[in-house]
């Protein structure tokens, strides 16, 4: 996320008929997820209600960016069952318990029930559905599951609309079983379980099974969904992950269920690419980004550095391989830069404007990030001939920090979308609203963000100890390059409140200060960007009431005329940039205030079952007993599942030993 392509509700006025007097038509909206279901193995997912059935908005079955089923219901003898239960097992797996009611006797103990097991494998889906009796007598039932096929762009779901309907839904000749191809990815349907037969019903297609149970019996029937898109430019990883120990052992019993959550839904999220099945990285997260973005696998990567260190370089050789090569203003392609997003074809997001290539450059901070974690996991023990490898990629990366990255020669780096259909904002906060000031205006850009200051800074300092340590030449140029960097940010960036002075979250298009104070601060702390004193000051911003909800760091702080606690970028509470700010608070030695965050999360983790969201509200822990969820907010999302291995880093003393 974040980061990434604008992810707001979609603020399209409703689409009146073309008799002006009449009603208006629905608005198209974006779907909320807030109480949906969804499991998952990269590059497949599947949402539905809380009770297994699948009826409308985001719901359906998945393979990359296209939904093969929209709709899916189950009933017994033409009745719904009633559900009383939602199980998860893992990430992929969870269990739907139902009664039977209405073909069981009158006591009052349940005495028939339906479990559905749903599991989403990288290339499909199962569900297996078992009637158990307690009964003394047989029963005689019929079971079926009508599923409707679809063949929508994940992009028109997210606005809010459906697309096209799939070609050839045809079924088996044997009646068991149907397929269908559903923009471009072939998909089998085949049933399990005696006796099933499957036909077509309108759009429908319907497994129908007639179940004889015997007396305290069960019977299982169900179906496989099969899926295969030869066009993938991503494919799913094979088996779990596998992390070294936490140790030391998390002291705190939610971060302990939290880091259980977390790996189980990174283990789900990885991917890898056809033509290099070994490089592993971090899908974004479910259900928009299933995919490779550059900064959301370059965060996730670096906070999982100290379990997985295999992660991170794989995350590292990807992106290295598509780095850019020449400068290509429509897609934003420049040397040495880091790619933002890999889409198998042009992404199109309607009512926004916005038109993104399949393989997208528009971001300002991958590229000095993929630097930071190329250090960072040197630090862990990255094998050297590794990081000896992508040295070029290094020096390249550097390069177009100071020939493009800084656009105008100012000793900083911005970012302008110079295609008119990109994106506005090329930080990790990218809606269209997130950098305003403090009357709640919009700054207009070329922007620097402040952030991407720091980042650059780190980078540079870092990058030049690569070089040294490997013999090439250019480390104490670059040590020069971030000490102008270091100064042009004091001269530049620090402005002033009734409570002292602060860093501002950017620098418009005519240089002023952008005066909002923002969680954007975090990211400063422990790069080496500010001195001792600066921190301090950035550190006791950080848990004022103002940033600090009680639930995490707000984005905008409570006294900014924009404020709003379910704004995406305008004072909610992201997880992960939470997690940035703890990591560099303790980085920089302020082990209180990384605890005071890191608390906040804590308490806002059991309201979402341990599987913290892309996002929650900002509403202040004062006055809500728990937080509110933003209720488009993604999950689960890769760096907010990562952040609780930041966490537990940051407050139990986790360090990288010293190169």
């Amino acid at each position: 996320m974040t980061d990434t392509t604008a992810r707001h509700p979609a603020d399209t006025a409703p689409e009146r008929p073309a008799d002006a007097a009449g009603p208006a038509a629905t608005p198209h909206l974006q779907p909320l997820l807030g109480r949906e279901i969804v499991v998952l193995r990269a590059p497949a997912q599947a949402w539905s209600a809380d009770d297994g059935s699948m009826t409308a908005g985001v719901h359906g079955f998945y393979l990359g960016d296209v939904r093969l089923v929209a709709e899916s219901s189950t009933t017994v003898d033409g009745l719904r069952a009633e559900h009383i239960a939602t199980v998860p097992v893992d990430a992929s797996t969870v269990r739907f318990e139902s009664l039977l009611r209405t073909v069981d006797d009158r006591g009052a103990d349940p005495g028939v029930r339906m479990t559905v097991v749903r599991t989403v494998s990288s290339g499909g889906a199962a569900e297996r559905v078992t009637v158990t009796s307690r009964l003394d007598r047989p029963l005689s039932l019929v079971l079926e599951i009508a599923l409707r096929p679809d063949a929508s762009a994940l992009e028109l779901i997210k606005s809010g609309r459906e697309g096209d309907r799939p070609e050839g839904v045809t079924v088996a000749d044997d009646a068991t079983g149907a397929s269908w191809v559903a923009g471009g990815v072939s998909v089998d349907l085949v049933s399990t379980g005696r006796g099933g037969a499957v036909r077509r019903s309108d759009e429908s297609v319907v497994l129908r099974w007639p179940l004889e149970i015997s007396p305290r019996s069960a019977v299982e029937v169900g179906f496989d969904l099969r899926a295969v898109d030869p066009a993938a430019v991503v494919a799913g990883v094979p088996g779990e992950a596998v992390w070294a120990p936490f140790d030391p052992a998390p002291r705190d019993d939610r971060l302990a269920r939290w880091l259980d959550r977390a790996r189980s839904d990174l283990s789900a999220l990885r991917l890898t690419t056809p033509g290099s099945p070994d490089d592993v990285f971090y899908a974004a997260g479910a259900p928009w980004f299933f995919t490779l973005f550059g900064r959301d696998s370059l965060w996730a990567a670096r906070f999982t550095l100290p379990v997985d260190l295999g992660i991170a370089a794989g995350t590292l050789r990807v992106l290295a391989r598509l780095q850019g090569t020449e400068s290509v203003p429509d897609t934003a392609e420049q040397p040495g830069k880091i790619m933002h997003e890999l889409r198998q074809q042009t992404l199109t997001i309607p009512d926004e404007g916005v038109s993104l290539p399949p393989l997208y450059y528009g971001t300002v901070d991958a590229t000095p990030l993929w630097v930071c974690l190329l250090h960072d996991a040197w630090r862990r023990g990255l094998d050297e001939a590794e990081v000896e490898a992508l040295l070029p990629n290094l020096e390249a990366a550097l390069a177009w920090m100071r020939d493009f990255g800084d656009s105008d020669g100012d000793g900083l780096l911005e970012y302008v979308d110079e295609t008119g259909h990109g994106l506005a904002n090329q930080g990790w906060k990218d809606s269209g609203d997130s950098v305003q000031w403090r009357d709640g205006s919009l700054a207009e850009g070329p922007i620097a963000l402040c952030e991407v200051q720091a980042y650059a800074y780190e980078a540079a300092v870092h990058g030049a100890d690569l070089l040294d340590r490997f013999g090439r030449g250019g480390g104490d140029e670059w040590r020069r390059w971030a000490a102008a960097l270091r100064e042009r940010f004091r001269a530049s960036f620090w402005v002033s409140d009734v409570d002292g002075d602060f860093p501002a979250i950017a620098l418009d298009a005519a240089k002023r200060p952008v005066d909002t104070v923002t969680s954007n601060l975090g990211h400063l702390l422990g790069t080496g960007l500010l001195d001792e004193a600066e921190e301090a000051r950035v550190a006791a911003r950080l848990v004022s009431p103002e940033l600090a909800s009680g639930f995490g760091l707000r984005t905008l702080s409570s006294d900014s005329d924009g404020f709003w606690p379910l704004s995406y970028h305008g004072g909610s509470v992201w997880t992960h940039d939470t997690a940035i700010a703890v990591s560099g608070l303790a980085r920089a030695g302020f082990a209180a205030e990384a605890q005071q965050l890191a608390d906040g999360l804590l308490a806002a983790a059991p309201a979402f079952d341990y599987r913290m969201p892309e996002l929650h509200s900002g509403d202040s822990a004062r006055d809500v007993p728990a937080p509110v969820p933003y209720p488009a907010s993604c999950r689960p999302q890769a760096w907010s599942a990562a952040a609780a291995v930041a966490v537990w880093a940051a407050t139990h003393g986790v360090v990288a030993p010293e190169s």
